[in-house]
């Protein structure tokens, strides 16, 4: 489970690319499923959908992406979704527990906080911490929560850099606080 965790680290660094706590803030976004999660995102995020990560050379496991259209001190804040199949059966705080401390070991690792989301139903802690993983890279900021659905742990984490303005971590505790693995309900044919 240790080298998931980190490969998704190293992916959000991938992905956050390089270019030219939550608040009270009320952050207006638009709901999508995405074969397996849902999200509700702000209007400046947009989905990286399995196509595009695959031609960016993305892993399977991850199963969906958002990223910020833009640049906040040279990078693309993105948050990603990383599934990884089970073979026993884990507790969502378990899981969520495993995570974290899969992570304490990276490079520059530093615990920043704590705070709690739910979701479908379950409190978990969204871990926020810096780290460094890619030596000659800038420190990051990381925002991670992990739950288990079915035989599926999953672990949808926030990349950023050190220092953001609250309306972007408005932007993004709206996204984690949003995400379900419970498909929408279908309306009923006529």
């Amino acid at each position: 489970m240790r080298v998931r965790f980190f490969v998704g680290v190293l992916l959000c660094g991938f992905l956050a690319g390089c270019g030219s706590g939550g608040s009270d803030e009320v952050v207006q976004c638009q709901t999508y499923w995405f074969d397996v999660v849902g999200a509700c995102l702000p209007s400046n995020w947009k989905l990286l959908d399995r196509a595009e990560l695959t031609a960016r050379g993305v892993p399977e496991d991850v199963a969906v992406a958002f990223q910020n259209e833009e640049s906040v001190s040279g990078q693309f804040p993105t948050v990603s979704v990383t599934r990884e199949p089970l073979t026993t059966v884990v507790d969502p705080q378990a899981y969520s527990d495993a995570t974290i401390r899969s992570v304490a070991v990276l490079p520059g690792y530093k615990l920043i906080d704590q705070k709690k989301v739910d979701i479908d139903g379950v409190s978990l802690p969204v871990h926020v911490f810096f780290a460094q993983p890619l030596s000659g890279e800038p420190q990051r900021r990381f925002l991670q929560v992990s739950t288990v659905q079915g035989q599926s742990g999953y672990t949808v984490t926030a990349l950023t850099p050190i220092t953001v303005q609250s309306s972007l971590e408005s932007e993004i505790f709206t996204i984690l606080e949003s995400i379900t693995f419970k498909a929408p309900e279908t309306p009923a044919a006529n």
